[in-house]
């Protein structure tokens, strides 16, 4: 049977459904005020663990919290599996532990030889997490570490949306030709569901079998809106001067990617393609 910790976050509810679609066992766990302590993990042969904020801040009222929920709270869940015979431990770590995307022009690749540098409570704290995991693991208990790319999926949260709604209603969109990891939710429930199955440990990459270019998204998008929108150039250096000064044009055209050679079963959980992904997005958009 599969644990999964916490309820109705997005990936939770998408994998649970996609997994007990194929007869397999699933129980969640409520881990607010501590209620996760009263469950006897001993039935459970492996635990998902997507905890954690899941927005960044800078507020310094805020880091206690984000260490508490994001590194402490996982290591004590995790001692108390692998105390109660538990095989795996799948935590869900962060491509934000390599630190802040590049202003748009300057590409960020990810190699095996990058070192992460996370730059915010968030990044620390998950990175701090895998550390703290990683020292539990032994013989009998299996440490996964999922550093997940931004995931998309209908009816999701975030900055995907967003991009959905431009190419819903504007009337133009900047041409700029940039690329993303990123992994579409079906594919990352068929990753989690070989992970499981083949008990794979270790720093893991999951990641779409393309690079997704912000354009790309919209153009695609636009055409099952079946609406008309215009890509225009002339606004390009000024996104780029103030890319430099506002980090959030960077997430949406600034180029951030693991390189392939970290994913190389990727061909083997990629059952969507991406115009598909894109096409059932906008089928379930509102």
């Amino acid at each position: 049977m599969i644990a999964i910790l916490g309820k109705n976050s997005y990936i939770c509810n998408r994998f649970n459904n996609f997994i007990t679609n194929k007869g397999i066992q699933t129980f969640s766990i409520d881990c607010r005020k501590e209620a996760w302590k009263s469950v006897d993990f001993s039935q459970f042969d492996t635990v998902l663990c997507p905890l954690g904020i899941a927005h960044v801040s800078t507020n310094p009222s805020m880091e206690s919290q984000y260490y508490a929920v994001n590194r402490d709270l996982p290591v004590e869940i995790a001692k108390k599996a692998k105390e109660c015979g538990v095989k795996q431990f799948v935590f869900f770590s962060s491509m934000i532990v390599y630190g802040a995307d590049k202003s748009v022009g300057s590409d960020f690749i990810i190699e095996a030889s990058t070192t992460p540098n996370p730059e915010n409570f968030y990044g620390k704290s998950k990175l701090e997490a895998e550390q703290e995991l990683f020292k539990l693991q032994d013989d009998n208990f299996i440490v996964t570490i999922l550093r997940i790319p931004m995931v998309y999926g209908p009816g999701c949260k975030g900055n995907f949306p967003q991009l959905l709604k431009v190419a819903k209603k504007s009337p133009f969109c900047p041409l700029i030709h940039n690329k993303r990891s990123m992994i579409y939710v079906d594919n990352l429930c068929e990753f989690l569901k070989l992970v499981i199955e083949t008990k794979q440990s270790g720093i893991l990459y999951p990641q779409n079998s393309e690079y997704v270019s912000t354009v790309d998204i919209i153009k695609i998008a636009a055409r099952y809106f079946n609406h008309k929108i215009v890509f225009i150039r002339c606004f390009n250096p000024l996104i780029k001067l103030l890319s430099k000064r506002f980090g959030v044009i960077n997430k949406i055209f600034g180029t951030k990617i693991y390189d392939m050679s970290l994913s190389p079963d990727v061909s083997k959980y990629n059952k969507v393609d991406f115009e598909t992904s894109i096409k059932e997005c906008v089928a379930a958009f509102k």
